[in-house]
């Protein structure tokens, strides 16, 4: 190298030290980051209509952040990377990529139904990093208060108003959770009736109430029809093989053995406008 491009060069990698060669202390966009962790799905329309929409909502009301994704479930991101070849990170790796990132700032939002296993498996993975960031907020699940009970309940009936007829119940399948947080299904059951929806049940895959008690309150109210859909953020594989499949055990294939003229809607929560702002609104309480 000649010696009069030392100095030069000196001069320009302590520049690059000092301004914008240096590494950006925030994402790679240079904005503190918004990671959105969701359960997913291996449905990739659904994944588009619901998740994505929930984070194209987000950055919609939150600019000045980069919104990133990770999922909780691992056999669903094995499936899509498989299957695609897109690679969707887990918790532990969305990390592990921000601190490399040299990120200083972090907001993490659940889509989580509930504050259940899945929701503290999120919080257990983000916890050993939060000393690498010198600021780290929780966005809360779905359902975390009683305004957000009253919200959910505004935004599933406003979603299926066209539905309400005589002699019709709507009824929404949870996928239901060993931990207590499961006592919410039947917290939004009660408030649905108390404000007078005594026609829309809730129902669970792999809890209580079940779909039999699905079955006895339809009974109970005299309807011959059902419209299903599903209370999951996504419509995947519960909604479409549990709730709407052609076996014979899926709640679809009971009610109609039991009489019950059956409608479905492969419509994830994660589409509702309404359910999108409840988490705008989380992200709003975390900053605060």
């Amino acid at each position: 190298m000649k010696s009069f491009l030392k100095p030069i060069l000196m001069a320009v990698s302590i520049m690059c030290i000092l301004s914008s060669c240096a590494s950006s202390p925030e994402g790679k966009s240079g904005k503190p980051v918004l990671l959105v962790v969701s359960f997913g799905t291996s449905f990739n329309d659904s994944r588009a209509l619901t998740i994505g929409a929930i984070e194209s909502a987000l950055a919609a009301a939150y600019p000045d952040f980069e919104v990133r994704r990770a999922f909780t479930s691992q056999i669903i991101i094995d499936v899509i990377k498989r299957r695609e070849g897109e690679k969707i990170n887990n918790v532990t790796e969305a990390m592990q990529q921000l601190v490399k990132d040299g990120v200083t700032d972090l907001v993490v939002q659940s889509t989580h139904l509930m504050d259940g296993i899945e929701y503290h498996e999120m919080l257990d993975a983000v916890k050993p990093f939060e000393k690498k960031f010198k600021s780290v907020r929780y966005g809360k699940p779905l359902l975390s208060s009683d305004a957000d009970y009253d919200n959910l309940i505004k935004s599933i009936t406003d979603e299926t108003k066209q539905y309400v007829a005589a002699g019709t119940a709507i009824a929404y399948m949870g996928h239901g959770t060993e931990a207590d947080s499961n006592a919410d299904y039947e917290i939004l059951a009660g408030k649905l009736a108390a404000q007078g929806y005594t026609n829309y049940l809730i129902g669970t895959v792999e809890a209580e109430p079940s779909i039999d008690d699905v079955v006895n309150q339809a009974g109970a109210l005299g309807v011959k029809n059902i419209v299903l859909l599903p209370l999951m953020i996504v419509a995947g594989d519960h909604a479409n093989n549990d709730m709407a499949g052609d076996e014979e055990d899926s709640w679809k294939s009971i009610l109609e053995s039991k009489g019950f003229t059956v409608t479905t809607v492969l419509k994830g929560l994660g589409q509702y406008k309404g359910v999108q702002q409840i988490f705008v609104r989380h992200v709003s309480d975390a900053l605060k």
